[in-house]
């Protein structure tokens, strides 16, 4: 069996008096394409923000790639981790977000180029080769000189993936990566994810809220409800035939 590439365990999350997550475990295999649905409020955010260290548990254990994320050995005790481990054990993670996060003041080639440059320490050239390739692949070759502010929404996600892209991730989040754009520009952004799983190399964590791209795209589907895992199983498991009360009336919505 392959070791699987993170790893849940007994996972609990609150904000002040609000329990968000309320132990979830949870196991991602190398390559796996996982969704994550649920309703607003279930934790779906907070799970992947976790493992891009941006929220730490309140309690529970978060496995990356066999390397404990928030917690590091000292003196044979685990002890809470310093800055230094958790950037080296996130640093085969990508993430995606909402409202794509690019500097406005650099073109698009510079966005996608300063990550590898300042925090892997590559040289500009390789750097910008890459940063080239990445943007070809998400069909923006012909705005690398572009600013943020000449883009649509979604010529902004897909800049934002290409620049996660770069970094070689082995784990590439995707947080609700279409709920901020026009309806029109989000089919090129999901065929772009699309395109991207296909290719299989990384694992995957999508959260979102398109069921059908769901379906498509993810070998397993995880329903988060109330802070824990309500449901999990293969597409068509989920979306057809479970008898969870709960998933059917959150699927319904999508029903027309």
């Amino acid at each position: 069996m392959t070791e699987p590439i993170v790893m849940y365990k007994d996972v609990h999350k609150s904000f002040g008096d609000v329990k968000v997550l309320r132990g979830v475990d949870l196991d991602i295999k190398p390559a796996e394409k996982v969704a994550v649905i649920g309703p607003s409020g279930s934790g779906k955010t907070t799970i992947i923000r976790m493992l891009m260290t941006l929220e730490e548990p309140t309690s529970g254990d978060i496995i990356v790639d066999g390397k404990n994320l928030w917690h590091m050995e000292k003196g044979g005790k685990l002890v809470p981790a310093n800055e230094k481990h958790l950037r080296e054990v996130r640093g085969d993670i990508g993430m995606v977000f909402q409202h794509f996060n690019l500097f406005p003041h650099m073109t698009i080639l510079e966005n996608c180029m300063t990550a590898p440059v300042n925090v892997q320490k590559e040289n500009k050239t390789s750097a910008k080769e890459r940063s080239i390739e990445m943007l070809e692949k998400v069909g923006l070759g012909d705005k690398l000189d572009n600013y943020p502010s000449q883009l649509s929404g979604g010529q902004k996600q897909r800049v934002a993936m290409a620049r996660a892209l770069v970094m070689r991730p082995k784990i590439m989040l995707f947080d609700e990566v279409t709920s901020a754009l026009d309806p029109e520009l989000v089919g090129e952004v999901l065929e772009v994810i699309r395109d991207i799983a296909k290719e299989g190399e990384m694992a995957m964590v999508l959260v979102t809220h398109e069921m059908e791209f769901a379906r498509d795209v993810a070998d397993r589907i995880v329903f988060l409800d109330n802070g824990v895992i309500a449901e999990q199983g293969p597409p068509a498991e989920v979306l057809e035939n479970s008898t969870n009360e709960r998933l059917q009336s959150f699927l319904h919505r999508f029903r027309r």
